[in-house]
């Protein structure tokens, strides 16, 4: 059985980009624009409820000196009861601060680590005059453009290596067209690793991100109540529309080296030593898998356009498995038929079903 179990996992290959766009509110606000905020209450969020509300119809996150913030802390978009999963979209949401000072963003392609915190992109905006438009990687690579920048990012001997390769605008005039305590209206549009921002209709940074083992291909949307002294924010006109996916993009955010966590055939889970035995390198349009009993040289094709996204595996034997994947920067999970099975709708591997689920961590550099 382990030996089988090993030579399934030869045609394995997967990840987490289910671009499931649900939202609370089925009403479109503009062609092909859902939108994330029915303006009544905090249906399809999730925050701490000493901090997060529904004020004037509006999202609204607010700190005190009795209820600080207690480091950054996230309201978190959902998709029923699991976060909401972007990858390629337009964003678009109008903010205002009230008061002398205050710091948020809007998280996208992010991470959930726990307890209201997330880490990922950043796009930034605050009262004062440094930071509003900014891309920010909360909990990762800092500032990845200033305002005004359109910069590259590389890796270099192991480091993030940015390269600014233009500009998009004078920071001193976009910030003159920023309203302190007023109302505005943020943009963001993630395509593959293109990454802009825009505020009240300016181009605030331009960044490709060709940093393979940190760009995010998808992850979960989030807003920002930063930690320091009192502050209030609020969102209103929240809305998303999804953009056709890159297949190139996820192939891209497939290369390099992926250790199993998960492995389950027919509904029995390979044992934690067995995993553990089994390498799997992604290179162009090929895979490698080398475990104890197999090595195998296979090769994959994607379909973005199918929901979920389908892949078809060949392996290096000529045979060929239909599945399904899901994308994110850590993670890689398939979902694949065997035995001449038909193609799987959903992630799952019952007793009998001839599906198997297999999930991936990217190990790192």
């Amino acid at each position: 059985m382990k030996k089988s179990l090993r030579r399934i996992a030869t045609l394995t290959l997967g990840a987490h980009l289910l671009t499931s766009l649900a939202t609370a509110v089925a009403g479109e606000t503009e062609p092909g624009f859902k939108s994330l905020f029915n303006g009544k209450d905090l249906t399809g969020w999730a925050g701490r409820p000493k901090h997060w509300s529904v004020r004037d119809g509006a999202i609204t996150g607010i700190t005190t000196k009795e209820t600080p913030a207690e480091g950054n802390n996230f309201l978190i978009a959902k998709d029923g009861d699991q976060d909401l999963v972007v990858s390629d979209f337009e964003l678009r949401f109008s903010y205002k601060f009230t008061g002398p000072w205050g710091n948020s963003g809007a998280q996208y392609r992010s991470i959930n680590r726990g307890n209201f915190v997330v880490n990922g992109y950043q796009a930034d905006f605050e009262v004062g005059v440094a930071y509003s438009g900014i891309l920010y990687e909360e909990g990762g690579r800092g500032i990845l453009a200033e305002r005004g920048q359109k910069t590259v990012l590389k890796e270099v001997d192991g480091k993030t290596k940015i390269d600014v390769v233009g500009s998009v605008g004078d920071t001193k005039t976009i910030q003159a067209g920023i309203r302190t305590n007023g109302w505005n209206d943020y943009v963001v549009i993630a395509k593959g690793n293109h990454l802009q921002h825009f505020i009240n209709g300016m181009a605030t940074v331009d960044v490709g991100d060709e940093q393979v083992s940190k760009a995010a291909k998808s992850g979960i949307l989030a807003l920002q109540l930063h930690a320091g002294p009192p502050m209030q924010v609020q969102f209103k006109d929240i809305r998303i529309k999804p953009l056709p996916a890159d297949t190139a993009g996820d192939l891209d955010g497939m290369q390099g080296d992926w250790a199993p966590v998960e492995f389950v055939a027919n509904g029995s889970p390979l044992p934690a030593d067995d995993l553990a035995a089994i390498k799997l390198k992604v290179k162009g349009n090929e895979y490698f898998v080398d475990a104890p009993d197999v090595k195998d040289q296979g090769s994959i094709k994607l379909n973005v356009t199918t929901n979920p996204k389908s892949m078809d595996v060949t392996s290096g034997s000529g045979a060929e498995v239909p599945a399904i994947y899901e994308l994110t920067r850590e993670t890689l999970k398939v979902c694949y038929a065997v035995d001449g099975g038909s193609r799987p709708t959903e992630f799952k591997s019952g007793d009998g079903s001839g599906r198997v689920l297999a999930t991936y961590k990217r190990k790192q550099p």
